[in-house]
Parts: C-alpha cells; sequence; structure tokens
C-alpha cells in the first residue's frame, strides 16, 4: 500500500466543501487548516481567471517533516501515510520549518502540531477520507498509487500531472492534473495588501500575533514584482542560470508583470514561528561553546600562563550561557513540559536530539572541568581536549539543524557550518577579554584582542560570502534581498555591520581598556542582530 492523491483542477470549482468536511471530521479549531483552497486570479477585467488549487500535506516518501522531529511524534506508516501522534509532541515547529510546503500548524487547542493524515481512522476501516466523499465534482482522488488497477494509478498513467516544489527532493504524493504554476508556486502569486479577503492577511487565532508582524516593513506586493524584474533583466543579459527550472520561472515571471496576477484567496499565515528566543538561544550557545573554545586557544597560544581566576571565569561563563541556553529552548517550545522528550523518546535523525545531547555532554563535561580544576588546581588535559570537542559541536550543530528545514532555502548554504563556528569564537573573545581585562593581564589581553579582531574580520567574510555567493532559487535571493534591503536592512547594515562589526575592529585595534571593553560588548551586540536577522528573515517567504 502507497497512499496519495490527485487534485484534478479541471473539475474543482473551489467550493470549499473538502476544508469543511475536514474541519468538521477532525474538529479542527477556527483559524487553521489540514486542506484549504487557494485562489490566484490572472488577467484583467474583462479578460480573468481564477485558478483553484487545494493545499494541504503531501504525504512525501521522504518527508523532511518526519526526519527533523526529534521525538517521532510525526512517523511514515506502512501504507505511506505521514500521521502524528500529539502524545508526544513537544511543539518545537521544527517540522514547520522542514515542510516546503506549509503543511503543518500548530493546533491553538491541543498546542501540538496537526497536519493532514489521510484521514487514517477512515483508511483503516476501509473507508476514503472525507475531503474525497464530499467533494461534488470528484475533483480529489484517493487510493492506492501501487495498485496498477486503482483510479488513481490509472489517472498517472493517463494524465499529465505536476506537483508541488519537486526539486526539494521530497517525492510528494499529492498530484495536480492541470496545475498552473503561478498558482501552485507560492513566488509569483504573493499575498496582496488589499483584495476581497485581505484580512486573511491580519491572521486568526493562534496565528494573529506572527501574522501581524511577519511582512512588518515590506510591501509584498512590490517585493514580488521587483524580483520578478530582476529576473528578467538577468535573463535578458544572459547572466541568469542556464537551466530549464530558472527558464521557466523567468517566463512566469514575465506573466506576473504582465497578465496582473493576484492571490485573492488563502490560508492564514503562519509569520515567523522561530522569534526572538531561538536567535537568542543561537546567540547564547556561541557564548557558551565559544567561551571554552578560546579558552582552549589561550592555554595552548598565549606566551603566558592563565590566571586561576580567569580560568575560573572561563568555565563560569561557559556554563551561565548554557544554562541560558537550555531555558531559551524549553521557553520556546509551546509544550515545555515535555522538554525531555528530545533525550528520553529520541529520533536519532534529528539535529535537535543531537544537538540536545550534544550540549548535556557539554555541560557534563564543563562541570567535570570544573571539579578537576578544584581538585588539581588546573585543567587535565584529556577532559580539556572532550569537553573542546563538545564545545565545537554545540557551536555548529544549528546549521545541521538549519539545513534540515528544507522549507528555508536560505538555511540550506553550506557557509551555514563556518557562520556558526566564527560566531562562536567572536562571541567567546569578546567574553573573554571583558575578563581579562578586569584580571589586568597585559599578554592575556593582547592575545584575545587579536583572536577577536581576527574573529570579526573573517566573519565580515564568511556572512558576505553567504551574501553574495549565488543562490540556486528565488526563495533564498529574495531572502537576501530582505536582509540587505527591507525590512531588515537598517538592522543588518547599522546594528550587524557598521555597530557590530566594523566599529570594533576599530576600537580594538586603537587600543585601551576603555575602547576594548566597548568593542568587546559592540561585537557581542552585532552578532546577536545578525543571528536575528538570519534566523527571521527566511521565514517571511511564503511556502504556500
Amino acid at each position: 500500500m502507497n497512499y496519495g492523491f490527485i487534485i484534478d483542477n479541471r473539475k474543482c470549482i473551489g467550493c470549499h466543501a473538502c476544508t469543511v468536511a475536514c474541519k468538521a471530521e477532525h474538529n479542527v479549531p477556527v483559524g487553521v487548516n489540514r486542506t484549504w483552497v487557494k485562489y490566484v486570479e490572472k488577467g484583467q477585467f474583462p479578460n480573468t481567471r481564477r485558478l483553484f488549487s487545494v493545499m494541504r500535506c503531501n504525504h512525501c516518501a521522504d518527508a523532511p517533516c518526519v526526519e527533523i522531529c526529534p521525538t517521532t511524534a510525526l512517523h511514515t506508516r506502512t501504507d505511506g501515510i505521514v500521521d502524528f501522534d500529539n502524545r508526544r509532541c513537544i511543539a518545537c515547529k521544527a517540522c514547520m520549518q522542514a515542510c516546503p510546503y506549509d503543511a503543518l500548524f500548530i493546533d491553538p487547542e491541543t498546542q501540538t502540531a496537526a497536519k493532514c493524515n489521510y484521514c487514517a481512522n477512515r483508511v483503516e476501516t476501509g473507508l476514503q477520507p472525507s475531503c474525497v466523499i464530499v467533494c461534488p465534482e470528484h475533483a480529489i482522488i484517493s487510493g492506492d498509487l501501487d495498485n496498477p488497477e486503482s483510479e488513481i494509478s490509472e489517472l498517472l498513467a493517463r494524465e499529465q500531472v505536476t506537483t508541488r516544489k519537486a526539486e526539494k527532493g521530497t517525492h510528494p504524493k499529492l498530484f495536480y492534473i492541470d496545475g498552473d504554476e503561478i498558482s501552485l508556486n507560492p513566488t509569483l502569486a504573493e499575498p496582496a495588501t488589499s483584495y476581497m479577503w485581505a484580512s486573511q492577511s491580519s491572521g486568526v487565532g493562534h496565528f494573529a500575533h506572527f501574522a501581524q508582524t511577519k511582512m512588518a516593513g515590506a510591501n509584498p506586493e512590490a517585493m514580488a514584482q521587483q524580483l520578478a524584474g530582476e529576473s528578467i533583466a538577468e535573463a535578458d543579459a544572459g547572466s541568469a542560470p542556464r537551466d530549464t527550472s530558472r527558464n521557466k520561472l523567468v517566463e512566469k515571471a514575465r506573466d506576473v508583470l504582465s497578465e496582473n496576477v493576484k492571490r485573492v484567496y488563502d490560508a492564514p499565515s503562519e509569520g515567523a514561528l522561530w522569534d526572538w528566543k531561538v536567535a537568542a538561544y543561537v546567540w547564547t550557545k556561541a557564548i557558551s561553546a565559544g567561551a571554552f573554545i578560546v579558552l582552549l586557544m589561550a592555554l595552548k597560544l598565549a606566551n603566558s600562563p592563565l590566571p586561576p581566576a580567569f580560568q575560573w571565569t572561563a568555565l563560569g561563563i561557559a556554563l551561565s550561557f548554557l544554562l541560558v541556553t537550555t531555558a531559551l529552548l524549553v521557553a520556546d517550545l509551546d509544550q515545555p513540559k515535555r522538554f525531555a522528550y528530545v533525550l528520553l523518546r529520541p529520533n536519532w535523525s534529528s539535529w535537535l536530539v543531537r544537538g540536545g545531547y550534544a550540549l548535556a555532554f557539554y555541560g557534563a563535561l564543563l562541570t567535570l572541568s570544573a571539579i578537576g580544576l578544584y581538585l588539581n588546581n588546573g585543567l587535565n588535559e584529556t577532559a580539556l581536549w572532550a569537553t573542546a570537542a563538545f564545545a565545537l559541536l554545540s557551536a555548529v550543530y544549528t546549521a545541521f539543524l538549519f539545513s534540515q528545514a528544507k522549507g528555508r532555502d536560505f538555511w540550506q548554504s553550506p557557509g551555514m557550518i563556518p557562520h556558526m563556528l566564527v560566531h562562536a569564537v567572536v562571541a567567546g573573545a569578546a567574553c573573554l577579554l571583558i575578563a581579562a581585562l578586569f584580571n589586568q593581564n597585559s599578554v592575556l589581553v593582547a592575545f584575545i584582542n587579536k583572536v577577536l579582531v581576527g574573529g570579526l574580520l573573517v566573519n565580515a567574510v564568511v556572512m558576505f560570502a553567504e551574501l553574495v555567493t549565488p543562490h540556486p532559487t528565488e526563495d533564498a535571493r529574495r531572502t537576501v534581498t530582505m536582509i540587505v534591503n527591507r525590512p531588515f536592512g537598517p538592522l543588518f547594515w547599522v546594528g550587524g555591520v557598521i555597530a557590530g562589526t566594523a566599529l570594533p575592529v576599530v576600537l580594538l585595534l586603537t587600543g585601551g581598556d576603555i575602547l576594548m571593553l566597548i568593542g568587546s560588548i559592540l561585537a557581542l551586540c552585532g552578532l546577536y542582530c545578525i543571528e536575528y536577522v538570519w534566523v527571521r528573515a527566511p521565514q517571511l517567504i511564503s511556502l504556500s
């Protein structure tokens, strides 16, 4: 058995019967949907056309939500249905970041993730999903893809079908007959700011807070037209990549500009699911890991023995910020009481689990190092290198976690690994330089000052490399546009580049305790600004 869906757009009349039936079958609360119908209009009166597209979980053969879920709350059944168990869900929202189709949501009543589960309760008793039964035009076809005699298999063999975002490699099992790319590709029909159903842009229920700030400072219609124009300009200049998908996107961009395409009905936006708490957790984790990494560098490379007080300070910073990191991780969950499930009911393919264990072992080794320092008045060599290894893993595992969030193209950059590592070195050096200044050890101050300056310069190179390196997808390119222009341009350029990178380098090179102290504090603030932009900006890209 291998269940899938076909949506026959030749028959769909946009009646929303499937949405209503789904809500009734599963008691889906107001403001969220397991399945919904998206409307897109193209053309100008009187030559207009309205496109209908039924949106829902694609029950992917290689589901990224299953891979990233830390507690196996999401799982693929033997019959191919991607199901979920809300009793295991910790509401970390990682599955929502991993899904390229915007199919998951947080149920405002259970505070756990939810989505279309193919009406598994009905399928198990030999019935069809409720949306299939209620559709008046038989526009939704379900069945066993492995059975050549099933209706769905015969349709797949006979008709030309399309899927959404096939390039993601998820092998979706939701197929569209006569699917229009302008309707299926969210990049080509942005949510407008004023139309018949524009009130949805403010969100409903659980998503009201997120959606109200989703596009703050940005005009989605103007942004879509700007990016479409840029794509056409690149193609006309011969600078666009020569691949079929890119050429098709350029042609669709021309259609967007010429046919007056607009989205007139859709599900409410989910907005930025990972907010300041996640950015702060990445920042505090960098400080914790970096403090020990820079301590190791000072022990091995500085031409001066480290005072015990300084070593205690470094360990104290690492442990304290590790505790803050854990608190932020728990605070970001909608089910914080279930946090222990990450360690007790682990899905080892998830980097949330691997990272959780890395942080746990790092904390244990930091504690052992502190005990060894107290008993032996020095750090044990074996414990030193073991702790450094887990500090390194703690620093960079977030890059692998973000890469599992396949719905956010900008996070797929290989530059995320050096990004996280360099941020840890800069954050640790900034904190330890402040500690060294209070210890009044000139040799140590000079060494850490060099590490911090070098880290800031390397960070600038890595940061701009992530931005200027050609990105393979339109979503990633649009994220870069938002970072360097609006709505994140002021925070990125002023907070991250000028005040957080350039000015600290000048102050640190100038010398003087006060200037170095100010430079260190500015470097820490600049890192947070960059992390906030890197975490938040990719989430403003519409996935459906």
